[in-house]
């Protein structure tokens, strides 16, 4: 006798909306209507006896049976996309999908890319930059670069570069924060805060020592390049992250506000499924990057920069 199953669309549904915890998140991923995701999963319900979510103003979350659900569709969507994508010439020409940050993307990966298209012409590179979480290998993702202290179990984690912080501003804004003896007085500038990082000016603070700032006011950005593109109109001093601001200070856009570098106690990771480089051209892509930030670390480790471990 066959196996009777749920219908599949609910299904899909129901693991998008366990994984994000938000049936418009889930929406979002799959291009449906919320209003779609949630009568799929009331049927889905209905058809399993089960109530799987808990729904509160709020929003929602997952019941206990809801999560010992999810547990077992999401290992079996998982399993259908390995599987699919071991079968003989699966989709041999398909792009590798890459997932990460905007910022990243248009500062250190795109530049290098030429160099990964003169080597291999014929593979071609899918770059993602919306702000999603990536499942592996159900969203269809091969890799994801992401920006943690340390790897997350359940995924194969390869460590590309850690970031260097330096104040960072216009030739011109820096000028005005010159005291009578011609010394920078970072304590007069506007600080330009990333509201969405995860350290900014206190792990500098904290780390160089250096007191008598106050880091509620200043400017306030969602994004990297804003805070670098703010600082190059003189409107504040930045917290350059160096490699990625590097451009703007070889080019003479900004310039160091202050000599003081800090390590960054996060990383930028290469994140994939466990045993995801199956594809030749998965693991060539995997090599290539790792070299590229292994050529880049060792450039910064012989730049001789004076670069202070920062405080956990």
């Amino acid at each position: 006798m066959p196996l009777r199953l749920p219908p599949l669309p609910a299904l899909r549904f129901f693991e998008a909306a366990g994984r994000h915890q938000s049936f418009k998140l889930a929406a979002a991923e799959l291009n449906v209507t919320p209003s779609a995701i949630s009568h799929g999963i009331v049927g889905l319900e209905q058809a399993l006896g089960v109530e799987l979510f808990v729904r509160e103003p709020r929003g929602i979350s997952l019941t206990a049976s809801g999560a010992d659900y999810l547990s077992y569709v999401s290992e079996a969507f998982s399993l259908i996309a390995i599987g699919t994508q071991r079968l003989p010439n699966h989709r041999a020409d398909r792009p590798i999908a890459l997932s990460c940050a905007p910022t990243f993307a248009s500062r250190w990966l795109l530049p290098r890319l030429a160099g990964f298209r003169a080597r291999w012409p014929n593979v071609n590179v899918s770059v993602d930059t919306s702000h999603r979480q990536v499942g592996f290998p159900v969203d269809g993702f091969d890799f994801a670069i992401r920006l943690s202290r340390a790897p997350v179990a359940g995924t194969a984690w390869t460590r590309l570069f850690g970031e260097r912080f330096v104040p960072v501003c216009s030739p011109a804004y820096l000028e005005t924060l010159r005291d009578g003896h011609g010394n920078a007085d970072l304590r007069r500038a506007t600080l330009i805060h990333v509201n969405a990082a995860s350290e900014d000016w206190q792990a500098w603070l904290d780390a160089t020592g250096i007191e008598g700032f106050d880091t509620t006011g200043g400017l306030r950005v969602d994004t990297i390049q804003l805070a670098f593109e703010a600082a190059g109109m003189g409107l504040g001093v930045a917290l350059g992250r160096r490699p990625l601001v590097d451009p703007d200070l070889d080019r003479g856009a900004l310039v160091e506000a202050d000599p003081a570098t800090i390590a960054s106690t996060t990383a930028y990771w290469l994140v994939s499924a466990e045993n995801g480089d199956r594809r030749p051209e998965l693991a060539d892509f995997k090599r290539w990057l790792v070299s590229e930030a292994e050529h880049l670390e060792t450039h910064a480790d012989a730049s001789g920069q004076t670069v202070r471990a920062a405080v956990s």
